[in-house]
Parts: structure tokens; sequence; C-alpha cells
């Protein structure tokens, strides 16, 4: 077993170490949903907040809280979808890539691209029609409508189908994609 060595640490040395800069923060990789879904998400920690404070503290819970918290998840999940297709980060199986000659893998990147795409353009179809059908239901607490949650969703499937286009014609133009190269792709985040 090996002994652990503990320098001593100064407080001057301590001090010191807050004296360099810290890098400038770059957040030109986020988009415009990546914030919007950020708002979505602080509401629904204030509500979830509120909540404990006045169930916990006051002893008297607010009803609606829980309510407008569970919507705004729902947003934030599908509107937080978006920036996963953009950034191609949802799951994915590449070691069978690795293994297959380049144009077979090449093949099989552009079929699951053309999938995506159609997946989400279907799933855009489906979320009009369910829009349709309950279009004049109140929520439950809250005297507003529900397809505010549902235009939400709907919406995160429509930008998750135009940003699958946009990642298709990327992959096209870059010649792969990151299921064959996902190294490549490690390396614009570092």
């Amino acid at each position: 077993m090996s002994q652990e060595v503990h320098l001593q640490t100064t407080p001057e040395e301590i001090a010191h170490s807050f004296d360099e800069a810290p890098p400038a923060a770059d957040i030109s990789n986020y988009a415009f949903e990546d914030w919007v879904t950020l708002a979505i998400f602080w509401v629904m920690t204030a509500c979830v907040f509120l909540q404990f404070f006045t169930r916990y503290v006051l002893n008297d819970s607010y009803a609606w809280t829980e309510e407008i918290a569970t919507n705004c998840l729902i947003g934030v999940v599908f509107l937080g979808s978006v920036m996963c297709v953009r950034v191609s980060r949802h799951i994915q199986v590449d070691v069978l890539y690795h293994y297959l000659p380049r144009t077979i893998a090449r093949a099989m990147a552009i079929f699951v691209d053309l999938v995506r795409i159609g997946f989400f353009a279907y799933a855009c179809w489906l979320m009009w029609r369910y829009v349709a059908i309950v279009a004049n239901e109140r929520m439950v607490t809250v005297n507003l409508p529900r397809n505010i949650v549902f235009y939400s969703v709907m919406a995160g499937f429509v930008l998750m189908l135009v940003r699958s286009i946009q990642v298709f014609i990327a992959n096209q133009r870059r010649g792969y994609s990151v299921l064959e190269k996902p190294e490549e792709f490690q390396k614009v985040e570092g």
C-alpha cells in the first residue's frame, strides 16, 4: 500500500492561485433553442423550489407548482433533444462501423441519417394530429390551455427535423458522420 504525500499549502499560495485570469467563456456553440431550454429549465427550478418552500417551510403547498414544473420538464426534454441532434449526441452504436469497409460504413451512415430524418418528419406529423385532437383541453390547476405544452413538444420535433437535415447536409459535405469517425467529433469539443 502506497503512502499518500500531502504538501503543506500556505494561505498566500491559495490566495495567489486566484490571481490568474479565468479563460474566456465561449458561448458561440449554443443556438437559440439552447437558450430557450435554459430559460424553461430555470422556470422549472423556481417552481420546484417554490413548491418545496411552501410545502416544508410554510406548511401550505401551492398546488399549481407541480403541474407547471412537470410541463416545464416536458419542454426541457424535447427542446433539449434538439441540441443533442445538432451536435450528434444521441445514443448511437458506432463499433460496427470500425469493422466494415469504408463504402459500406458510409452507406449505412447515410441510411441512418435518412431514417432519422424520416422519423422526425413522422413525429412532427403525429404531433400535429395530436394537437388538433386535444387543442381545447385546459390544465388542471392553472387555467391555461394544455396545447402550450403540446406545441412545445411539436416545436421540439420540428427543430429536431430541421437540425437532422442540417446534420445530414454537413455529413455529406464532410464525407463522414459521427458514426464513422467519432474521434473527429471529440476534437471539436476539446
